[in-house]
């Protein structure tokens, strides 16, 4: 998120680390795992066959992906979601319930740019022949590495088609909306006038969003970051940020070396804020935090959260606060 790692219990300090994000940029609102667990459970609640209500079923693949599809739909097609809020995407294991919402659903919507791994072979299992997929991500230029990576031991999972964090640009995310409406009117014409319609609504709402961010940041040129994640070339390039470096770290079994490599790493680009992820157990972020003389705060990649659409501005609209406040 990007983010978001599932580990085992000794790795859970861990979990914090490597989804964080040291910056002069970004944060947004706390989004606590109950809050992602009662988003899980209205998804649920609405899950449905077409066969039941008559509508379109749409299955998306994991949070940003709803929101965008919910955002065009209304309430015109049933739409779920597979990967659930909170869980990591990135190394996400498909489950029977996953081949089964697939094997029944019209549509399939998915980041593409190689983040959905799992995707593939589930589709392949769910034997749905009628599916029709979109892949939100369509017409948009991938981004590579843009900035410096430090190893400070082994390497951090890649992305082979490029970085598929694009969601977190308001420009982009317009461009994803813009593409789901598109993909649904080809696969369910009866409703093209509300897709069109909800569409544009939302797409303003990301216009205005992205003058926001345009305004706000333009006050405080050259803002620089480092990132222990890799979700925010988009933000940084859009809005004329500099990601001086990426600090790579092992997903678990952390030794003391690793963490005095991250340690110097950090230090060696004199960042001012450290941020982390929401929802997660920050313990050793903390301590880090305090060895660095650094204010600790989160920030939003939309990896977990709310899944009303809206959320996708209350947490954007979050980050920018802060990144106003960190890049002053």
């Amino acid at each position: 998120m990007f983010p978001n790692r599932v580990l085992n219990k000794t790795g859970s300090s861990i979990l914090s680390f490597v989804a964080l994000l040291v910056l002069t940029v970004a944060g947004c609102s706390e989004t606590n795992t109950n809050e992602a667990k009662n988003s899980v459970k209205s998804l649920k609640v609405q899950e449905t066959t077409s066969s039941q209500t008559g509508k379109t079923k749409i299955v998306t693949t994991f949070l940003p992906m709803y929101i965008f599809t919910k955002a065009v739909t209304g309430d015109a097609a049933d739409v779920e979601i597979l990967v659930p809020p909170g869980t990591e995407v990135h190394e996400y294991q498909a489950t029977p319930n996953n081949v089964k919402a697939i094997a029944t659903a019209n549509v399939l919507v998915k980041n593409g740019l190689g983040l959905e791994e799992f995707l593939e072979n589930t589709v392949k299992n769910a034997q749905n022949p009628k599916l029709a997929q979109i892949d939100a991500s369509k017409n948009i230029k991938p981004l590579n590495q843009i900035s410096p990576v430090e190893k400070t031991a082994k390497e951090e999972h890649k992305h082979a088609e490029g970085n598929p964090h694009v969601w977190l640009d308001p420009v982009l995310a317009k461009q994803q909306v813009i593409n789901i409406r598109d993909g649904l009117i080809v696969a369910d014409p009866a409703n093209k006038a509300t897709y069109e319609a909800n569409a544009a609504n939302y797409i303003k709402q990301l216009e205005s969003l992205n003058n926001e961010f345009e305004q706000t940041l333009k006050k405080t040129p050259n803002c620089t970051f480092v990132t222990f994640h890799d979700a925010y070339p988009y933000l940084a390039q859009r809005y004329k940020l500099k990601q001086l470096a990426v600090v790579e770290i092992p997903e678990d079994q952390l030794t003391p070396v690793d963490v005095k490599n991250a340690v110097n790493a950090v230090k060696k680009y004199k960042i001012k804020a450290l941020f982390s992820e929401p929802g997660v157990d920050n313990k050793l972020l903390t301590s880090l935090s305090k060895d660095l003389n650094l204010t600790l705060r989160p920030l939003d990649s939309l990896e977990t959260g709310k899944t009303d659409p809206q959320y996708y501005f209350e947490a954007m609209k979050a980050n920018l606060q802060t990144l106003e406040t960190a890049c002053k």
